[in-house]
This record gives C-alpha cells, sequence and structure tokens, in this order.
C-alpha cells in the first residue's frame, strides 16, 4: 500500500510538472499552511493545497518543498472546505433576482447549483450565460418544469408559470425525450401526477440515464414513490406515510383528486394539505415512520428547512437581516422591506411560534439521519425570503438543529448533491484530479457551523474570488 501510495504521489507529481512546462503561462496557485476539511474523514491540518485552471494538482504536508507556483495564498489559521451545493434553487422563478443570482451564490461560497423547476425557454439561455468560459458563476444543474399531471400547480396563475403539465402516459413520454434534448441534467416529478404518469416518466427518465428529483405525488405515498426517484424534496407528503391511519387518510386524498370540480391545481394541492397535514402529524406512530424511513435510505432528503420552519423560526428575526436586505435586487428589494414590516406589526398581534410543521420537519430530519437516511442541503431560493448563497449557510444552521453534526451538515452540502450527480469522483471533496471548487474559512466550520460565513475568499472553477468584489454594487 505504501508503494502505491508513492506511485501515485510520483505520478501526480511529475503529471504538475509536465503541465507547467507545456503551458509556462498557467497561473498555479498554492494555498499554504491551511487546514483542509473534507466531510467524509479526518481534518488535514498544515496542508499545502496546489490548483492550476479547474483542476486541484496536490494535496500535501506544507513542510514539503513546492516549485513552480505563480502565487501563493497564506492559510495559516484558516480552513479550506469544498465548494458548497444548493440543491434545490429556481433561477427563473423571480426575474428581479435571476441576473444577480450568480454573483450572489459565489459571494457565500456556493459554487455549485441544482436548479429545480424553470421553463425550458427561459431556463436554457441562464445556464448558457452562466456555463460561459468567462462567467463567474456557480455550476449549474437543470431539470426544466416542474412536471405536473392534468392539473398543473404552478401554472402562472397566482404563483408563476415553472410547471408543464402532463395528462396521460404518452404525453409524458414525449415529455421526458424532449427535455432530454434540450440537455437537462435531471427531470423533477411533481403533486399532481397520477400514478401511472409517474411510472411513465421515472421509466423514461431511466432510458435517458437522468436522474430524478421528486416531490411525493399526492396520488402516492412516499414509501412507494421515493424509492423510485434519486432525492424527494421538502418533506412534502411523508407526513401522510408516518400517520397510524395513513390508509384511511390516503384514500380520503384519492376521493377528493377523483371528485374534484373544476379547480386550479394549486387551489387543490393547498386544500389537500391544509385538510390533512396537522392531523397526520397529531397521528404519528412511530413503528410505522420507521418502516417509511427505511424505504427511503437510498433516495436523498432534500428538507429545506429554513423555508420548512419560516413561520417559526422567520429570517426577519435575524441579527443580520438588515445585511441580507442591502443584497436584495433593486427589483425586489422594496416588496422584501414592505414584507418585513408587516410581519413585525403582525407579531405585536400573533404567536408566530406554533407551527407544527415546523417542528415536525426539524424532528423528522433528526430520525431520518439517524435511521441512515442521506440528507441533502437545498433551501428553495429565491422563494419565501431566500437570498441565494446566504440562505443556504441558514439551511446548514437548520440541519444541525434537527440533530446533525456539522461534519453531516457540510457532507449535505458538499458530497451529496454530487452523489445525485454520480459525479463524487470529479467534485465533493478537496483531492488531486477533482474540480477547483474551494472555499476558504476564518474559522473552523466543524466546531460551530455558522463558521461556513467566515469567508476570506472563494475558488470557483479555479478562479480567487472576494465576497466584496462580487456584491459591491458601487
Amino acid at each position: 500500500m505504501k508503494i502505491m501510495r508513492l506511485i501515485t504521489v510520483f505520478t501526480t507529481s511529475l503529471l504538475f510538472l509536465i503541465a507547467c512546462v507545456e503551458d509556462p503561462h498557467r497561473d498555479v496557485i498554492a494555498i499554504t499552511n491551511v487546514t483542509v476539511i473534507n466531510a467524509d474523514r479526518d481534518n488535514l491540518e498544515k496542508q499545502t493545497v496546489v490548483f492550476a485552471e479547474d483542476q486541484i494538482i496536490s494535496v500535501e504536508p506544507t513542510d514539503k518543498e513546492i516549485s513552480d507556483v505563480s502565487r501563493v495564498i497564506d492559510g495559516t489559521g484558516k480552513y479550506l472546505i469544498p465548494g458548497l451545493w444548493d440543491m434545490h434553487v429556481h433561477l427563473t422563478y423571480d426575474d428581479a433576482f435571476t441576473e444577480d443570482m450568480p454573483s450572489l451564490f459565489l459571494a457565500y461560497g456556493v459554487t455549485s447549483v441544482r436548479d429545480t423547476g424553470g421553463l425550458i425557454h427561459k431556463i436554457k439561455p441562464v445556464v448558457e450565460r452562466m456555463r460561459a468560459v468567462d462567467a463567474n458563476s456557480p455550476r449549474v444543474y437543470f431539470s426544466g418544469p416542474l412536471l405536473d399531471g392534468e392539473l398543473v400547480v404552478y401554472d402562472g396563475g397566482l404563483v408563476p408559470e415553472i410547471g408543464s403539465k402532463n395528462s396521460d402516459i404518452e404525453m409524458a413520454e414525449k415529455t421526458v425525450s424532449m427535455l432530454n434534448r434540450e440537455g437537462v441534467d435531471f427531470i423533477k416529478i411533481y403533486e399532481m401526477v397520477s400514478p401511472e404518469v409517474f411510472t411513465a416518466l421515472s421509466e423514461a427518465a431511466s432510458k435517458y440515464n437522468l436522474p430524478i428529483a421528486a416531490h411525493v405525488p399526492l396520488s402516492m405515498t412516499a414509501s412507494i414513490a421515493g424509492p423510485e426517484v434519486d432525492s424527494m424534496e421538502h418533506l412534502r407528503n411523508v407526513e401522510l406515510d408516518c400517520a397510524f391511519n395513513s390508509a384511511e387518510l390516503h384514500e380520503e386524498r384519492l376521493g377528493v383528486l377523483n371528485s374534484h370540480e373544476e379547480v386550479a391545481g394549486l387551489t387543490l394541492r393547498s386544500s389537500l394539505h391544509t385538510m390533512q397535514r396537522l392531523p397526520a402529524i397529531k397521528n404519528y406512530d412511530e413503528e410505522k415512520c420507521n418502516r417509511t424511513m427505511d424505504n427511503l435510505k437510498s433516495t436523498i432528503q432534500v428538507p429545506t428547512l429554513r423555508l420548512n420552519s419560516f413561520s417559526m423560526y422567520p429570517g426577519y428575526e435575524r441579527e443580520d437581516w438588515q445585511s441580507v436586505l442591502d443584497n436584495v435586487p433593486e427589483g425586489a428589494k422594496e416588496k422584501w422591506i414592505l414584507a418585513t414590516n408587516d410581519w413585525f406589526e403582525q407579531k405585536k398581534d400573533q404567536d408566530w411560534y406554533g407551527s407544527e410543521f415546523a417542528k415536525w420537519s426539524l424532528e423528522l430530519t433528526g430520525r431520518m439521519n439517524k435511521r441512515g437516511v442521506p440528507i441533502g442541503a437545498g433551501t428553495d431560493t429565491p422563494i419565501g425570503y431566500a437570498l441565494p448563497g446566504y440562505s443556504l449557510h441558514t439551511e446548514l444552521e437548520f440541519l444541525v438543529e434537527a440533530g446533525l453534526s456539522p461534519i453531516e451538515a457540510l457532507y449535505a452540502a458538499t458530497i451529496r448533491p454530487a452523489e445525485f450527480f454520480s459525479l463524487q469522483d470529479k467534485m465533493g471533496t478537496i483531492e488531486p484530479n477533482k474540480v477547483a471548487d474551494m472555499v476558504l474559512l476564518d474559522a473552523n466550520p466543524t466546531e460551530d457551523i455558522r463558521n461556513t460565513r467566515q469567508i476570506n475568499l472563494v475558488i470557483s472553477k479555479g478562479k480567487v474570488l472576494f465576497p466584496k468584489d462580487l456584491i459591491d454594487k458601487d
């Protein structure tokens, strides 16, 4: 084993030297004397990390001599983590945010994002701009529209249009084929699909080797739908499967779905959530929920706790909320300020801290983690007053409050997203030959997850960027 390690080190060093000889103008950067933190192993202290362009060249103890380096960054007393992901964003949900989102993400150390719903004609130009060679932008992976059923929740009525209709098997198959031609990285199945359409979408995605993100459809249960997809979002509809009377609740739900009068998808979905969510939570059955969680051990859960818990822990109450408002794009800032003022006025007369779903989300996430269900970090930004980038750090804090350790929360935002796309051999950890996405922190996030906010600089695709430069509007 020692011989193999020596061969690996020698080979890596040789390739590095060859690359430098071939391109003497290549910008080779070293971060010295830094503590390297990967979420799947012990911390490495006093390391020198060398990278060039979009590749990590070496990770070696600082006492080893380095040469042919064009720039040195002193990492003494600092901590280097892999670039963070936000697994649940909507780049085109609010036009006021779309242009500023890439720089905001990077300013907060988010170097990769998974867009989980946008119409193709709107999202593709955004993705193309973000993927341009000279763009300062996170890596972006997109799904296209929310794939809904005969009724579409996000139909452009009371909410933005980011969903599409899939009323039968043939339409579902054609939709996935079209999305594959458009170059999507995965698909997103939504709540109003029938079981037959769900199966058709799932099988079509498998045909094209596309991962699947999903809400649990209202016509199905988490135990049935969950194992067929690669990630589930918001813990939505899991509460029903954890109730002792889940069969009765599900029959009630199917009755409404099969007999409703002409109604908007948003209205029908919301009425079912209102009618059944709290009764299901109150009828929690531990043994039944354990069986449900065991069925989800191969499905990443993206709980978006900062969204689910907003009624109990609103962002408006954070001490740094004014700095959040300062970074909200002008097209949305007035709306956010008014919402903040309205909330503080209403708070005088209302109890905002009795949200059963908020408590349930935190408790269930902790139970899932202990049970071995994989957890991923996502925010649903900009929905629910979530500032891009900033909100990911809030999500990490909620994951820790739910029961994850700081290193487990980091795993949820670094390695787990890479696993969703089967990219863990290219990204998610700081190792030779992996992409050069990293965040240099001034404090140790394994001691306090809030230290992920203490960003010194960000490395995205090998570029060294400073937060102030990314968000300074002057």
